[in-house]
Formats: C-alpha cells, sequence, structure tokens
C-alpha cells in the first residue's frame, strides 16, 4: 500500500505544479508540449472522421469519391430526404442540450464557458455530421471538424484538470489542427483558430497552435500524401488591367456571402415553428429535388471544386451551382442539419469565380487569366467575407496553390468582398450572425481577452491558514507559526469560509489582550473581508465576473479533490485582479 500511495501523492503533486504554472501567460514550453498532443489527437480523430464519410459513401455510391451524379435519380432525391428523416429523429431523442454543434457553439463555449466542451456534443457532431455528409446533404466536414478538434483539446485539459486559461489555448490547438487536417493547409488552419476562434493573436497560444496544426498535418499526410485537398492548375495573373475586372468579382462575391448568411437567417428562423424531425426532413427534401437538376451540391464538393478549377465545367452549370448551392446550404444548416458552412462557402466562391472568368474570356480572351485564377480567387474572396476571415481565406489560397503570385490579385478581391459584405450590406460574420440567432452577443473586450489568457493562481496569495470561528490562544498560535497573512475563518470548522481576516490585526489583539485563552475570530476589533469562492480551475476574467456579481472584496481560490475533501490554496484580492488590467 506505501508505493501506492506514494505514486498517487506524487502524481497529484505533479498535477498540482502543471496546473499552477499553466496559470502564468508565459509556459510555453508546456504549453507546447500539451499542444503537440492535442494536435495527434485531433489529427486521429478527424482522420477517422473522414474514414467514416467515405466508407460511407462507397457503400452507397457506385463511383469514386463524391459521385453522386451517377446515382439514379430517385435515388438522388430520396437518400438526403431518409437522411434527414433519421437525423431528426436522433437529435430529438438526444435534447436541446446535446445537439448544439459547430463552429458558433465552439465560439460560444470559447467565450463563456472558459472552453469547457461537453464529450456528448462532440460525439453527435461526429455522427450526425458524418451522416449529413453520406446521405448528400450540401454541408462541409471542415466546421464539424473544427468542433470535434476544439473537444478534442477542451476535454484532454479537462482530463489533466487544467485552468481555465490553458483550456482555451488547447481549444485554439484543436481548430487549428483540424483545419489544417481538413485542407493540408497548417498556417491557414493557425490563423483561422487566431483570427476566427481565438479572436486575438498572442505569443503564448501562437507557438502551442501551430505545433498542433503541423502534428495534424503529419498524420494527415501520412495516410492521404501530401497534395493539398484540390487538385489546382498553375495560376499567373496576366495583366493589370484585370483589376478592376478583380474588384468587380469582390464585390459581387461581397453580395453573395451577405446573401448567404440572409438566407441561412431566413431558414432558421421560419424553421422555428416545426418540430426538428420535420425541418430535417424538408431540407432533406429541398436539397433531393435541387439535386435532380444539379447533382453537382450533393456532398461536401470538393470533387466539384476540382472540375471548376481544371475548367471542366460550362458557364450555365456555374451559374446553377451557385445558386443551387447557397439555397440547399443555407436551408440544410438553417433547418437543423449538424453539418458545416465552410464547405459550401468554399464550392459556392469556386464556382462563382469561375464563372466571371468564363465572362472575362469571352470578353476580352486577350487580356484574361484562365478561370482557374477567378475560381481560386473566387473561392478566397467568398471565404474571407462570409467568415470575416480574410487573412485566413488568403493564407488558405496560398497554401492550395503554392503560388505566390495569388496573393496579389487575391488580397484585393478579398477586401473588396469583405468590405462588401459588412459595409454595403451590414453583414457581419456568419457565426456571430448564428449565434445572435440563438440570442447569444459576443462580448469582446481586449481587457477581457488579457484577463481570460491568465489563470486565477498568477495572482492569488498563498500564504493563509484555515481557521474555526473560536479558538484557543494556544491553537491560533500553532496556526500561526508558519507566518500566513491571512487567515480564512469558518463557523463551524467544517462549514463555508465565512470572512478573511488580516494576520497583523489578530496579533494585535492578542499582544493588547495577554489573557485571552479564547478568541472569537469575528468579534475582535479587525476589518474583515467578505469573501467569495472561486475554483482553482478559473481565469482572472471569472474572477472579475465573480467579484462583479457579489458584494465580496476577495476571492479564496479552492478545489475538491476528493469527494467531501476540499482543499485552500490563496487568496485574491480585488486590486489583484484589477492591477492585471496594466
Amino acid at each position: 500500500m506505501l508505493p501506492r500511495r506514494f505514486s498517487h501523492r506524487t502524481l497529484s503533486s505533479a498535477l498540482e505544479w502543471l496546473h499552477l504554472r499553466l496559470s502564468s501567460s508565459d509556459a510555453l514550453l508546456l504549453m507546447s508540449l500539451l499542444g503537440l498532443l492535442s494536435g495527434a489527437i485531433t489529427g486521429g480523430v478527424i482522420l477517422a472522421f473522414r474514414w467514416m464519410i467515405e466508407g460511407g459513401q462507397g457503400l452507397l455510391l457506385p463511383g469514386t469519391g463524391e459521385d453522386f451524379g451517377s446515382l439514379a435519380a430517385h435515388w438522388r432525391l430520396l437518400l438526403p430526404i431518409a437522411g434527414g428523416l433519421v437525423i431528426g429523429l436522433v437529435l430529438t431523442w438526444v435534447g436541446d442540450t446535446g445537439r448544439s454543434t459547430g463552429v458558433a457553439y465552439v465560439m460560444e463555449r470559447l467565450h463563456y464557458y472558459q472552453g469547457r466542451l461537453p464529450f456528448r456534443n462532440a460525439v453527435v457532431q461526429f455522427f450526425g455530421a458524418a451522416a449529413s455528409i453520406i446521405t448528400g446533404h450540401s454541408v462541409g466536414r471542415e466546421g464539424p471538424g473544427i468542433h470535434l478538434g476544439a473537444a478534442s483539446g477542451s476535454l484532454l485539459g479537462q482530463q489533466l484538470g487544467l485552468p481555465n486559461n490553458a483550456l482555451r489555448t488547447l481549444v485554439a490547438c484543436g481548430v487549428a489542427a483540424a483545419i489544417a487536417a481538413s485542407f493540408n493547409t497548417p498556417l491557414a488552419g493557425v490563423v483561422f483558430a487566431m483570427e476566427v476562434v481565438m479572436m486575438e493573436y498572442t505569443l503564448a497560444a501562437f507557438l502551442p497552435v501551430m505545433l498542433a496544426a503541423v502534428t495534424a498535418t503529419v498524420l494527415t499526410q501520412i495516410v492521404y500524401g501530401s497534395s493539398p485537398a484540390f487538385m489546382v492548375p498553375p495560376l499567373n495573373l496576366e495583366s493589370l488591367w484585370e483589376l478592376p475586372y478583380l474588384l468587380l468579382l469582390g464585390l459581387l462575391i461581397g453580395a453573395l456571402a451577405a446573401a448567404f448568411i440572409q438566407s441561412l437567417s431566413w431558414f432558421h428562423t421560419r424553421g422555428t415553428r416545426w418540430p426538428l424531425w420535420v425541418r430535417t426532413t424538408l431540407a432533406g427534401a429541398l436539397v433531393g429535388m435541387l439535386a435532380l437538376v444539379v447533382p453537382q451540391i450533393m456532398g461536401v464538393g470538393y470533387d466539384t471544386v476540382t472540375s471548376v478549377l481544371m475548367g471542366e465545367l460550362g458557364l450555365v452549370l456555374l451559374l446553377a451551382i451557385v445558386a443551387a448551392k447557397l439555397l440547399a446550404s443555407t436551408a440544410a444548416i438553417g433547418l437543423g442539419i449538424p453539418g458545416g458552412l465552410i464547405g459550401p462557402t468554399v464550392v459556392i466562391g469556386a464556382a462563382a469565380g469561375g464563372a466571371l472568368g468564363h465572362v472575362a474570356q469571352m470578353l476580352t480572351p486577350e487580356l484574361a487569366s484562365p478561370p482557374a485564377l477567378y475560381a481560386m480567387i473566387g473561392l478566397g474572396a467568398m471565404m474571407g467575407a462570409t467568415l470575416r476571415a480574410p487573412l485566413a481565406a488568403l493564407t488558405a489560397m496560398l497554401e492550395l496553390t503554392y503560388n505566390p503570385n495569388i496573393i496579389f490579385p487575391g488580397m484585393l478581391t478579398i477586401a473588396a468582398a469583405s468590405l462588401c459584405a459588412s459595409e454595403i450590406f451590414g453583414k457581419d460574420s456568419v457565426f456571430l450572425h448564428q449565434l445572435q440567432l440563438r440570442g447569444t452577443r459576443m462580448r469582446y473586450s481586449a481587457v477581457l481577452q488579457s484577463l481570460s489568457r491568465l489563470g486565477i493562481a498568477r495572482v492569488m496569495d498563498r500564504s493563509i491558514a484555515v481557521a474555526p470561528r473560536i479558538a484557543s490562544r494556544e491553537e491560533l498560535l500553532e496556526l500561526l507559526s508558519p507566518d500566513p497573512r491571512w487567515l480564512l475563518i469558518r463557523e463551524p470548522p467544517s462549514g463555508e469560509p465565512q470572512a478573511i481576516l488580516a494576520v497583523g490585526d489578530l496579533l494585535q489583539f492578542l499582544e493588547l489582550h495577554p489573557a485571552a485563552d479564547e478568541v472569537d475570530l469575528m468579534g475582535i476589533p479587525a476589518r474583515r473581508l467578505q469573501p467569495a469562492p472561486i475554483e482553482l480551475q478559473a481565469s482572472l476574467r471569472e474572477a472579475l465576473d465573480a467579484l462583479e456579481q457579489s458584494d465580496a472584496e476577495a476571492l479564496y481560490v479552492s478545489h475538491e479533490p476528493a469527494p467531501g475533501f476540499q482543499r485552500y490554496y490563496g487568496i485574491v484580492l480585488r486590486q489583484d485582479v484589477e492591477n492585471q488590467h496594466y
């Protein structure tokens, strides 16, 4: 038994040291190692997710890849309807709390729940999104992948009992790893995680997130090779005279992005009046009817993007894909199908850009670049304008093409599209829009962001002792022998702390009253601080919220390592938190 107790104590001490160390914002080495581990776990989860989708499609589709067009017309209609019905019934059985999924949900959990993502929702996302894509719904796999990656990082941190500021970084690690594993674009994954999810760039988070993205990319390349997600021909801007046309392309893509967000809102608002299984079945019926005419809209659509880039689709078909994909994707997501919206924006943007490239070829064949260039730029512009992630979109374009020549025209078009969507049509990020539809508004503040990066253990004063309200002189002198600065008073001794007393006031009382054999710590003349509890895992942002929501003058930091056993680590004064603002 002795070695077992020793092992348990050693492990407990190691975890406590890790916990306290990670409360600081400068624990780069430890966070980097955790980032590597998070990237490896996320990479494995994303590979399993892709295998499930590919295996299911291999059983249902007669061709290879996403060849929904080879299905008979009646199967293109019935498959998404059946999938929508089954998905709706299962999600109804799961209940409201378990079926929240997607990038918007990750952002909500990160900013309002300290990055704590439940395991149950991740399971729903894994199987629900896989079923949606297998049955041909017009949704993407990147959004579900981001949820799964974020949950992988969060659950790793929760299992290790890490502080909440470290959980936030592990969520970002999982997001970056998921994007990197989906597109084979590690840098775009890092930028997306910082630009869209974290909404900040910090060195403390940047390095672990980079390592997570690299690790997931390595795992993906071992299995699928180093080729990017799409086949991309060589791309070059033929003439500077094309810049006005690229500006027009950006404006049109910005209008498409606004239409995408507006259509998503319309379906979400109209669908709330029906039961969930009815909504998802209707979404399947709409996808199926559109797929009778344009089967290219079914599934993730990466094969369609490759066909666009290789110039295999004509102008009329490209325009049909834009319209049908926008309608089918916003209906599916707005009516409750658990899929992603990044993939659809990629397909819509590529098809719209390809169509405008064909028009340019017809108008000025001697000056216009190949339609593939316009398709790739349209892809990035639609992603940047819809997600409000211009830098992530530009980085993705660069990594997908391995061609720096895409940067110059890409920057112009992405900027025009983003400004058009936000300033002309007044549309924010589609993820923020989804949160608003759920009744959640994101609070962004540089001060709150900085406080979220730090754990409570960074500022707490660990020089404390726990004392009962009434104690003998000898008991008090024994408690004061380690020379603490604060006493945490509990009444009765097993109850919750009632006050925090400065040891200096107690020593002054004992010196002035040498004959006092028994002391009532709540009765002696002294300044006693009103306390409120806070968990050891908490961040300084949570500490500020706890102080603002109560009349407390100080917080006592505690943790329950075992049922019925409460351990007190220190106290935090209001000024300790406020001093971190500067």
